[in-house]
Protein backbone atom coordinates (compact mmCIF):
# COMPACT_ATOMS: atom_id res chain seq x y z
CA UNK A 1 0.00 0.00 0.00
CA UNK A 2 1.23 3.48 -0.90
CA UNK A 3 2.59 5.61 1.92
CA UNK A 4 1.31 9.17 2.22
CA UNK A 5 2.60 12.14 4.13
CA UNK A 6 0.36 12.62 7.19
CA UNK A 7 1.33 16.20 7.97
CA UNK A 8 0.02 19.25 6.16
CA UNK A 9 2.25 20.47 3.34
CA UNK A 10 4.18 23.66 4.11
CA UNK A 11 2.39 25.45 1.27
CA UNK A 12 -1.09 24.23 2.36
CA UNK A 13 -2.68 27.71 2.53
CA UNK A 14 -1.45 28.55 -0.97
CA UNK A 15 -2.63 25.19 -2.34
CA UNK A 16 -6.00 25.61 -0.61
CA UNK A 17 -6.48 29.00 -2.33
CA UNK A 18 -5.37 27.51 -5.63
CA UNK A 19 -7.77 24.56 -5.25
CA UNK A 20 -10.66 27.01 -4.89
CA UNK A 21 -9.53 29.46 -7.61
CA UNK A 22 -12.67 29.84 -9.76
CA UNK A 23 -11.05 31.24 -12.88
CA UNK A 24 -8.64 28.39 -13.58
CA UNK A 25 -9.60 24.73 -13.58
CA UNK A 26 -5.97 23.90 -14.46
CA UNK A 27 -4.76 25.58 -11.25
CA UNK A 28 -7.40 23.70 -9.26
CA UNK A 29 -6.36 20.41 -10.87
CA UNK A 30 -2.67 21.10 -10.11
CA UNK A 31 -3.51 21.87 -6.47
CA UNK A 32 -5.61 18.71 -6.11
CA UNK A 33 -2.78 16.63 -7.60
CA UNK A 34 -0.20 18.18 -5.26
CA UNK A 35 -2.44 17.74 -2.22
CA UNK A 36 -3.10 14.10 -3.06
CA UNK A 37 0.27 13.19 -1.52
CA UNK A 38 -0.87 14.38 1.94
CA UNK A 39 -3.31 12.21 3.86
CA UNK A 40 -4.35 14.83 6.39
CA UNK A 41 -7.83 15.64 7.72
CA UNK A 42 -7.82 19.18 6.24
CA UNK A 43 -6.64 17.90 2.86
CA UNK A 44 -9.31 15.18 2.87
CA UNK A 45 -12.01 17.80 3.61
CA UNK A 46 -10.72 20.03 0.82
CA UNK A 47 -10.58 17.13 -1.65
CA UNK A 48 -14.14 16.07 -0.74
CA UNK A 49 -15.28 19.63 -1.40
CA UNK A 50 -13.58 19.72 -4.84
CA UNK A 51 -14.98 16.27 -5.66
CA UNK A 52 -18.54 17.32 -4.82
CA UNK A 53 -18.59 20.96 -5.93
CA UNK A 54 -16.05 21.62 -8.67
CA UNK A 55 -17.58 22.67 -11.98
CA UNK A 56 -15.03 20.66 -14.01
CA UNK A 57 -15.33 16.88 -13.99
CA UNK A 58 -11.55 16.36 -14.44
CA UNK A 59 -10.95 18.15 -11.13
CA UNK A 60 -13.74 16.18 -9.43
CA UNK A 61 -12.29 12.87 -10.65
CA UNK A 62 -8.74 13.78 -9.57
CA UNK A 63 -10.04 14.57 -6.07
CA UNK A 64 -12.06 11.34 -6.05
CA UNK A 65 -9.01 9.26 -7.07
CA UNK A 66 -6.90 10.84 -4.32
CA UNK A 67 -9.59 10.13 -1.74
CA UNK A 68 -9.91 6.50 -2.88
CA UNK A 69 -6.11 6.14 -2.63
CA UNK A 70 -6.38 7.42 0.96
CA UNK A 71 -8.94 4.68 1.66
CA UNK A 72 -11.92 7.05 1.87
CA UNK A 73 -15.35 5.61 1.06
CA UNK A 74 -16.56 7.99 -1.66
CA UNK A 75 -18.73 7.72 -4.77
CA UNK A 76 -17.26 8.57 -8.14
CA UNK A 77 -18.67 11.87 -9.44
CA UNK A 78 -20.49 11.70 -12.75
CA UNK A 79 -20.24 14.42 -15.39
CA UNK A 80 -22.95 17.08 -15.36
CA UNK A 81 -25.79 16.30 -17.73
CA UNK A 82 -26.95 19.90 -18.01
CA UNK A 83 -25.29 23.29 -17.69
CA UNK A 84 -22.49 23.20 -15.14
CA UNK A 85 -23.12 26.86 -14.31
CA UNK A 86 -26.61 28.08 -13.50
CA UNK A 87 -28.20 30.51 -16.00
CA UNK A 88 -25.53 29.98 -18.65
CA UNK A 89 -27.85 31.16 -21.44
CA UNK A 90 -28.60 34.40 -19.57
CA UNK A 91 -24.86 35.02 -19.14
CA UNK A 92 -24.22 34.25 -22.82
CA UNK A 93 -27.08 36.52 -23.90
CA UNK A 94 -25.73 39.40 -21.79
CA UNK A 95 -22.31 38.97 -23.44
CA UNK A 96 -23.83 38.75 -26.93
CA UNK A 97 -25.93 41.90 -26.38
CA UNK A 98 -22.82 43.81 -25.32
CA UNK A 99 -21.22 43.23 -28.75
CA UNK A 100 -21.94 44.86 -32.13
CA UNK A 101 -24.49 43.02 -34.27
CA UNK A 102 -21.90 41.82 -36.79
CA UNK A 103 -19.59 40.21 -34.19
CA UNK A 104 -18.03 36.78 -34.72
CA UNK A 105 -17.97 33.78 -32.42
CA UNK A 106 -14.30 34.63 -31.74
CA UNK A 107 -15.37 38.13 -30.58
CA UNK A 108 -18.01 36.48 -28.40
CA UNK A 109 -15.49 34.04 -26.87
CA UNK A 110 -13.04 36.86 -26.20
CA UNK A 111 -15.69 39.04 -24.53
CA UNK A 112 -16.98 36.09 -22.47
CA UNK A 113 -13.44 35.46 -21.28
CA UNK A 114 -13.10 39.12 -20.23
CA UNK A 115 -16.56 39.44 -18.66
CA UNK A 116 -16.91 36.03 -17.04
CA UNK A 117 -13.57 34.21 -16.92
CA UNK A 118 -15.05 31.78 -14.37
CA UNK A 119 -17.74 30.68 -16.86
CA UNK A 120 -15.34 30.57 -19.83
CA UNK A 121 -12.81 28.54 -17.83
CA UNK A 122 -15.33 26.09 -16.39
CA UNK A 123 -16.78 25.21 -19.79
CA UNK A 124 -13.39 25.14 -21.48
CA UNK A 125 -12.26 22.63 -18.85
CA UNK A 126 -15.47 20.65 -19.10
CA UNK A 127 -15.67 20.50 -22.92
CA UNK A 128 -11.96 20.13 -23.66
CA UNK A 129 -11.13 20.15 -27.38
CA UNK A 130 -14.81 20.46 -28.31
CA UNK A 131 -15.16 23.75 -26.40
CA UNK A 132 -15.09 26.18 -29.35
CA UNK A 133 -17.49 24.03 -31.41
CA UNK A 134 -19.84 23.80 -28.40
CA UNK A 135 -19.56 27.55 -27.76
CA UNK A 136 -20.27 28.37 -31.40
CA UNK A 137 -23.35 26.15 -31.32
CA UNK A 138 -24.67 27.86 -28.17
CA UNK A 139 -23.81 31.33 -29.57
CA UNK A 140 -25.63 30.60 -32.84
CA UNK A 141 -28.83 29.64 -30.94
CA UNK A 142 -28.96 32.85 -28.88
Amino acid sequence: MKQFETTLPEQYDTLKKQANYTSSWRDRLDAVEMLSAYQHEKVIDLLKNRMQHDTVNKVQVAAYEALVAFGEDVEKPSPARFDIIKNTDKIFLRVKKSLPEDHTVADFADKLKRMRLDVFDAYEGDKGEEFMDWLEERWAKL
